[in-house]
């Protein structure tokens, strides 16, 4: 099961309680727009939507240092996180492991997943976490961040998390950019029976939510919706979801990604309008 969060930019839109302003973690500003928190389930090659929830905000509030207007949400989105995970559990949905990535670490997600769902996570998080080496460190209050560790790539212990009862295993990946610079990824899970490579082999699983974020947006039209209303643009929303479900299944049948598809259908469609058009002007 793959959670994460995208935004549907709509800077021209009047604002309200779903398109307003929101931090985009990819931009490092806010940005003015629907935020939309989606769950999938992949199978194999198919990855489909299971459920969503649009962050609301819908208290209005005056800042006092700036004296301005602004928003804030009444339901946070790590407790939409935990509802969309629940709600799956309740219709039975199959699955092997909760990922998503270091805004989704926290301490009450890990805590659901495994002791109220008793399910596996894998998780990526924060390098100033603190972490015990043993049980022992940690009852007495011996923690550090896990950036102090003196790891290599691919290093994998069990270690205890701050404030958390249970242990978890604690996964180094150092990682190239395509600009040539590298990056470190701390990974965690409550599953102490796989190794290293199996969990950042499932992990990286997780990159399907991002394509579904880009497929929904440029060949399901989640961000091209002219609606101006909390309800149409909520209709917009999950249409733009169906949408991408025939994409998907489409998918299976063609052996074609999205991308491919649309272009296909609006070929097709051109062909169709040039044909109904000759015969119009032959008609007059």
């Amino acid at each position: 099961m793959l959670l994460d969060d995208t935004i549907s930019e709509k800077n021209y839109t009047d604002e309200n309680a779903i398109n307003c302003w929101h931090f985009s973690h990819a931009k490092h500003r806010h940005v003015k727009g629907i935020n939309l928190l989606s769950c999938l389930v992949r199978y194999g090659d198919i990855a489909l939507p299971i459920g969503y929830e649009v962050v609301r905000k819908d208290i209005l509030y005056s800042d006092l240092k700036t004296k301005r207007q602004k928003r804030k949400s009444r339901v946070g989105k790590n407790d939409l996180f935990r509802a969309i995970i629940q709600q799956a559990v309740n219709n039975h949905v199959l699955f092997d492991y909760v990922l998503a990535d270091n805004w989704f670490g926290s301490k009450a997600n890990m805590v659901f997943i495994h002791e109220t769902l008793q399910k596996s996570f894998i998780f990526g998080i924060k390098s100033n976490r603190c972490v015990a080496m043993t049980f022992n460190d940690a009852k007495s209050g011996q923690f550090q961040q896990v950036n102090s560790l003196d790891w290599k790539d691919g290093d994998c212990n069990t270690v205890y998390l701050k404030d958390i009862a249970f242990p978890v295993k604690l996964l180094k990946k150092v990682f190239t950019n395509e600009d040539g610079s590298t990056g470190t990824l701390y990974l965690v899970t409550n599953d102490l029976s796989i190794d290293a490579d199996r969990i950042y082999e499932v992990y990286q699983k997780r990159w399907r939510i991002e394509e579904f974020h880009k497929s929904v947006k440029q060949n399901a039209s989640l961000s091209k919706s002219p609606t101006k209303t909390i309800r149409t643009q909520g209709n917009h929303l999950f249409a733009a979801m169906i949408a991408f479900c025939k994409l998907e299944l489409l998918k299976v049948k063609t052996a074609l990604n999205h991308f491919a598809i649309k272009h296909k259908l609006l070929l097709k469609a051109n062909q169709i309008m040039f044909k109904e058009l000759r015969e119009l002007k032959t008609a007059a």
